[in-house]
């Protein structure tokens, strides 16, 4: 899990640094195109099927998926990478909210109270009239919101859907979804200065899918979720250090909130009969 999250810091460092030259369906394009045949390989090795006869709910889990990651690499390039992470963990409050249409989960008192403080921990961050809103944190919301969506998608999924095959139509899909958004306007070829980036990106957004799903493996959610809030100090100070971001208490305050809220949530559905 934690070579998970310092993959996932990686895939958000490296986003940055190439958002001045590739647009993000350019990044998403060569991220995606990238994966495919490392997937494959993998898929290969280990002997796992990828055909599948459920490609309509791939192909859902990968809009969500696509438009939440677009609007994410669109945040981390305008906003501070704390800000982005500590809203980006608002997506299992949607989760809990959004289950019980898509899943039949029953919205429970406590899971309506840890979205009471997911709620209470938006407000923090952002402060609405206090500061200026910017596009970004919408931006941030959304892809939160689409994350979710790729959540619900997934489990559905898991019954009969082995992890490459989940991965590979990903990359594929994606791969597909990128190149007829970004070639309207003309794809811009990656300069070299470039290419250890998106290398970055497709190898760790990659290792960071297994990594997190290894975890999930070998321990219960409920040990193995609240570590990904470890990303938040950890990013904030690669922020500090990378691009002289000043580390906000609000933006810790209002994560606590958000956290506190997830972890209500895990502990509810820890102690279920």
């Amino acid at each position: 899990m934690l070579l998970g999250i310092f993959a996932l810091s990686a895939v958000a460092v490296a986003g940055r640094e190439v958002s001045s030259d590739l647009d993000t369906f350019e990044l998403m394009l060569y991220r995606s195109l990238l994966g495919v045949p490392v997937v494959w390989a993998l898929a290969r090795w280990r002997g796992e099927a990828l055909k599948t006869e459920r490609l309509r709910l791939h192909f859902l889990r990968n809009v969500f998926h696509f438009t939440a990651q677009n609007l994410w690499f669109y945040a981390l390039a305008l906003i501070p990478l704390a800000q982005v992470f500590a809203l980006e963990f608002t997506t299992p409050i949607w989760v809990v909210l959004l289950a019980p249409l898509a899943l039949k989960e029953p919205l429970t008192r406590r899971g309506l109270f840890a979205v009471a403080l997911g709620f209470l921990g938006i407000l923090v961050i952002v402060r609405p009239g206090v500061v200026p809103l910017e596009l970004a944190h919408g931006a941030t919301l959304l892809s939160a919101l689409g994350f979710a969506g790729t959540v619900l998608s997934t489990k559905l999924l898991s019954g009969t859907e082995n992890t490459y095959r989940v991965l590979f139509y990903m990359t594929l899909m994606q791969s597909g979804l990128a190149l007829l958004c970004a070639a309207p306007g003309g794809i811009a070829l990656p300069v070299a200065a470039n290419l250890p980036w998106i290398l970055v990106l497709g190898i760790c957004g990659i290792g960071a899918h297994f990594c997190i799903t290894q975890a999930l493996r070998l321990a219960p959610a409920s040990i193995v979720s609240p570590l990904d809030f470890v990303r938040l100090p950890l990013i904030a100070v690669v922020g500090m250090v990378l691009y002289g971001e000043s580390i906000e208490w609000v933006v810790f305050a209002g994560g606590a909130l958000i956290v506190a809220g997830n972890l209500l949530n895990i502990r509810g559905q820890q102690v279920k009969p």
